[in-house]
């Protein structure tokens, strides 16, 4: 995997370890879910997407 210098500079490089979102066809909002737990962590209020958070498979 190709990385983006500088390093060092305290950018992340790829996804957050241990979480997922997912779109809430309710509200139509995204929620953020940790993967140990199976806890739901947290709600976009603002619209769109978490940065640098994997998102679920959709059925």
């Amino acid at each position: 995997m190709a990385t983006n210098p500088p390093s060092g500079d305290g950018h992340r490089n790829g996804a957050v370890k241990g979480r997922t979102q997912s779109l809430n066809p309710k509200t139509g909002l995204y929620t953020k879910r940790d993967t140990e737990t199976g806890k739901f962590m947290d709600v976009k209020t603002t619209g769109g997407k978490f940065k640098g958070v994997t998102k679920e498979k959709q059925d």
